[in-house]
């Protein structure tokens, strides 16, 4: 009786034991992808298509890694007219968590990602495919996207509606100019560079883009 009871408790035991790493398992899973730096741009310089066409390709390149069943938005401020109000882009975003395509968690809300953003870098700022961008600090200095287009100040919001930062409300793709962010957080004097407000672009042309390092990337984030 006493041999069948002390069975009966082992059992038990090894039961209750085995509960804690089922759940430990569950609590592995990853994140599913939330953020992620455009693998190309739209090639036409400053003209996005507006916030609707940038959307539209966060929406598309999500879509090719299954990924599509997310509302995407691209990191972008559009400055006030006479027919529409500003847009931060710090408000298109959603509220977080978001994570890359490795499960890495970026930033856990708004605030969090503009004020402490120290995973926003070339290590973990990757595409949809889950691939680094082209950057100053792989070895190629001649060859770089590092420059990733925003409108933004640095707390994500726009700049003031007399001064283009935002190739004419991404619809430009010859005058005015883009407020631009390094990825790679890199700076040739200025160690720690802004990701989302580094500099402004010299033109709206893709040309103009490329010579300062970019080639119309731009960030994508899940905002529901």
């Amino acid at each position: 009786m006493g041999y069948t009871r002390n069975v009966a408790l082992s059992l038990t035991a090894l039961g209750l034991l085995a509960l804690p790493v089922h759940a430990a398992g569950q609590q592995q899973q990853t994140e599913p992808m939330g953020f992620f730096i455009t693998s190309v741009g739209l090639g036409n310089g400053g003209n996005l298509g507006g916030l609707e066409g940038a959307d539209a390709h966060c929406e598309s390149l999500a879509e090719t890694v299954g990924a599509g069943n997310r509302t995407w938005r691209a990191y972008l401020s559009t400055q006030a007219t006479a027919d529409a109000t500003a847009v931060n882009a710090r408000d298109r975003v959603g509220s977080g968590p978001w994570a890359n395509a490795n499960g890495l968690i970026m930033a856990t809300s708004v605030e969090n990602l503009h004020y402490d953003n120290s995973n926003l870098n070339w290590q973990f700022t990757l595409d949809e495919n889950g691939n680094q961008f082209a950057s100053r600090i792989d070895g190629d200095p001649d060859f770089t996207e590092h420059d990733v287009l925003t409108g933004s100040q640095m707390d994500g919001t726009v700049f003031a509606a007399d001064q283009d930062q935002t190739c004419d409300n991404w619809t430009s793709n010859s005058e005015g100019s883009a407020r631009v962010g390094h990825a790679d957080r890199y700076s040739f004097t200025t160690p720690g560079s802004s990701w989302n407000s580094a500099h402004g672009t010299p033109g709206c042309t893709q040309e103009n883009l490329i010579s300062t390092g970019g080639a119309g990337l731009f960030y994508c984030f899940a905002a529901g």
